[in-house]
């Protein structure tokens, strides 16, 4: 178990350094001087004398190398960006000042990524209660009204796009009937009721939508344990259907499906653009399509950064369950 800890932790850093590179590559490949964008489109104002000011200010007159320590140091201990009199302190985690208001950028990302946890976690339990649920059903159902009714249901999900079904619910719960008020985040540190009623209909979007891939999913992993020996041997020796269904063979088949639900999970916390757009929250995702837009790439370097840190624990995360769930799996 250790020797597996170890393994995965260096593959997981060395993943994440090789993400850090990459952004950190993007952030030069952009055309624009990035000293241009924050001293704005007046000729009169951007003088060569302040563009060279502007990049002493946030310290892209030093080497690229030296910039890149000095990026991964200030995510770990803070720094000081610029030199001289236009030296500013960035404490950890230090992800640089955005080009377009000159904001530090934790602060951005730290006012945004509540919404995002908000939506993905809320949606992840209802598409996994959903979808398992119905899924599973509809398995030891099979050939019943019930389990054809759901086939059809997961078809007709798996096949609309949240951009569509989104405004739908707008429309029908909103506008049309007033059975829900438009939402608008509210944290809920402040108040949680309208924090959870907020977020109703971004859970029931996102989480019906991906339920119907989850139901699909687990109605064939189930139908194929179901016929494995060891389910067989269980039955025969007159084991309760619960036992059964519920010890064995949900074990069994829910493996594959932790593999989808933990890159789902990383994924989409990394951000949900459309999710975010379509209900008019300004989460982690439009925050980082609108950097990427504006061209504001130290927004775009750590949203990017922070995605790959949750797409690489929910791996490291998934194949620890994995040993939990599946007595057949052994870590090595």
């Amino acid at each position: 178990m250790l020797r597996f800890l170890v393994k995965k932790t260096l593959l997981a850093l060395s993943t994440l350094l090789a993400v850090s590179v990459i952004t950190f590559g993007m952030f030069f490949a952009v055309p624009n001087n990035p000293a241009e964008l924050m001293c704005g489109d007046s000729k009169n104002v951007c003088s060569p004398e302040r563009i060279e000011m502007i990049e002493r200010r946030m310290g892209l007159d030093r080497p690229i190398a030296t910039q890149y320590g000095d990026f991964m140091r200030g995510i770990f201990v803070g720094r000081t960006i610029g030199s001289g009199e236009t030296a500013r302190d960035c404490p950890a985690p230090c992800l640089g000042f955005s080009f377009r208001n000159d904001e530090p950028v934790s602060g951005i990302v730290g006012r945004t990524l509540p919404v995002t946890l908000s939506i993905v976690f809320g949606a992840a339990v209802v598409w996994l209660v959903l979808g398992l649920s119905i899924g599973m059903v509809s398995a030891l159902r099979r050939g019943t009204v019930f389990d054809k009714v759901a086939v059809g249901t997961s078809l007709v999900g798996a096949s609309m796009p949240i951009l569509l079904f989104g405004p739908l619910l707008l429309i029908g719960l909103v506008y049309e009937t007033g059975l829900l008020s438009y939402p608008r985040y509210t944290p809920i540190t402040q108040n949680p009721v309208a924090w959870a009623s907020a977020m109703i209909l971004p859970w029931f979007a996102l989480g019906f939508l991906n339920s119907a891939t989850y139901a699909r999913l687990a109605r064939a992993q189930m139908l194929e344990t179901l016929s494995e020996d060891f389910v067989r041997t269980a039955r025969a020796k007159g084991l309760p259907k619960i036992k059964v269904y519920g010890r064995h063979a949900l074990r069994a088949a829910i493996t594959p499906i932790i593999t989808i639900a933990g890159l789902d999970l990383g994924a989409y916390l990394g951000g949900t653009v459309i999710t975010e757009t379509v209900f008019g929250f300004t989460g982690l995702g439009r925050t980082a399509l609108n950097a990427a837009l504006n061209l504001d790439m130290p927004i775009v370097m750590a949203t990017v950064l922070l995605a790959a840190v949750f797409v690489v624990a929910a791996n490291v995360l998934v194949d620890l369950l994995y040993a939990v769930v599946d007595p057949r799996v052994r870590l090595g």
